[in-house]
Formats: structure tokens, C-alpha cells, sequence
């Protein structure tokens, strides 16, 4: 699994949270599942938001919403590899955000994969996109790279 793309660094991230792989993620060849990684993806933002009191995940009037995503990977992850989800966002629109995401195994420095999502934020009854939340946009501006 290599890619000519340069491999992130932990330093490149602005937060990160760490989150164990399970027995049932990995595949027959002994390797986490691509889809896990979009699992950690969603795992690392939203527990940003939740901890940042920008996310009532019940009743939040605005909600984010992936609207696109994506993951290049480097190398293998497997279980029971500890996983550090490295977060940051590469651009801040009106009713957008992109989220960069690096995903690293146990101590190494070099990212195992790379990936973002693009959420837009919408009014949660009637799914409209709407301006990012000043409370929102200003946690968000404490990721931007």
C-alpha cells in the first residue's frame, strides 16, 4: 500500500483523539477495512463537536451533513492497532467545511492514510443549507490549517 502522495505528519493536525481498532475491522488479509476508516473520520469530528458544545447531536437546529469524502492510504492498520485520528480543516466556506484527516497507527509519526469529508451545514427541518453557526465557525477556525 504506498502512494506518491507525501505522508502527513502528527505536527500537521491541529487536534487529535485516539481510538482502538476492534477484532471484527479487519478484513481476510489481516487489515483494517477501508470502510472503518470513514468510521474514524465521523468518530473524530463529531466527538470534536460534541466536546466544543457546538453539537447537540438530539437537537441541534443546524446539522452538519457529508456531502463528500475520501481516503488515500499509505499503509496497513490492523488489530489491535491504536489509531490517532489527526483533524483539521483545509477550508472554511459559508455554509461548508473541509475536514483533513490523518490517520495514524500506534506511535509512528507518518500518516497510515489521509482523508477528508466536506460537510455542509443545513436547518435540520427542512435540510436547506444555511450559514455555518458563528459558535460553530469560530471552533471551527481554531482547526483551520
Amino acid at each position: 500500500m504506498s502512494n506518491k502522495a507525501p505522508r502527513p505528519r502528527r505536527e500537521d493536525f491541529r487536534r487529535s483523539y485516539t481510538l482502538g481498532t476492534r477484532w471484527g475491522d479487519h478484513d481476510s488479509y489481516g487489515h483494517v477495512q477501508n470502510v472503518v476508516y470513514y468510521s474514524f473520520f465521523d468518530s473524530a469530528i463529531t466527538q470534536f463537536l460534541v466536546e466544543q458544545g457546538t453539537l447537540d447531536i438530539d437537537n441541534s437546529p443546524v446539522i452538519g451533513l457529508i456531502v463528500e469524502s475520501s481516503c488515500t492510504f499509505f499503509s496497513s492498520i490492523t488489530f489491535p492497532d491504536q489509531v490517532t485520528i489527526g483533524l483539521r480543516i483545509a477550508h472554511l466556506g459559508n455554509s461548508s467545511a473541509r475536514y483533513e484527516l490523518g490517520v495514524f497507527r500506534n506511535g509512528e509519526s507518518e500518516a497510515s492514510a489521509l482523508g477528508y469529508v466536506v460537510y455542509v451545514y443545513v436547518d435540520r427541518a427542512s435540510n436547506k443549507p444555511v450559514a455555518i453557526p458563528q459558535l460553530v465557525r469560530d471552533e471551527l477556525l481554531t482547526l483551520v490549517d
